[in-house]
């Protein structure tokens, strides 16, 4: 571990707390508000940043081990997540807590496990995007992908 990695954990761990604030007080009502981004209830947003800390530190390893990471186009992803959205269309706040929760430890652990060497490596994140620093994975991929999903259930609950 790194001053680095260490930066970008805590990073993450604050973008996670955030979520885990906003769970924490939603109503059964505010659960079930339609996000505009996505298009989802908060809870199935919140389910899918869950879910999302796994795949992406997923990345992040294979990025840091100095391979390119799954072979999907952004359709394809954008189809798993919509298939995401359908198989969790009742997920409770409990269990959405769990996964988030564990998740976001398990992949903070992961950053906060890099090397500066593993941070510089590159790789392929998704087919028809240039190449990635496996430190731009975390911050662009792995942050940005908790931030702009918190940002879409604040704006459903018009919170800031």
């Amino acid at each position: 571990m790194g001053a680095r990695a260490d930066a970008l954990a805590k990073r993450f761990e604050e973008a996670t707390k955030a979520v885990t604030d906003v769970i924490t007080r939603l109503s059964d009502a505010d659960w079930k508000k339609l996000t505009a981004g996505e298009k989802w209830s908060v809870g199935v947003v919140a389910h899918h940043i869950a879910q999302g800390h796994a795949g992406i530190s997923n990345i992040v390893k294979t990025v840091a081990g100095g391979k390119s990471g799954p072979s999907m186009t952004m359709a394809q992803l954008d189809q798993m997540n919509a298939q995401h959205a359908k198989e969790h269309a009742t997920c409770t706040k409990a269990e959405t807590l769990e996964l988030h929760r564990k998740n976001a430890a398990t992949a903070a652990a992961i950053v906060r496990g890099l090397s500066d060497a593993e941070l510089d490596r590159t790789g392929g994140v998704l087919i028809g995007l240039p190449p990635m620093s496996t430190q731009q994975v975390v911050e662009q991929v792995l942050i940005k992908h908790v931030n702009d999903h918190l940002g879409s259930i604040r704006a459903a609950l018009g919170t800031k």
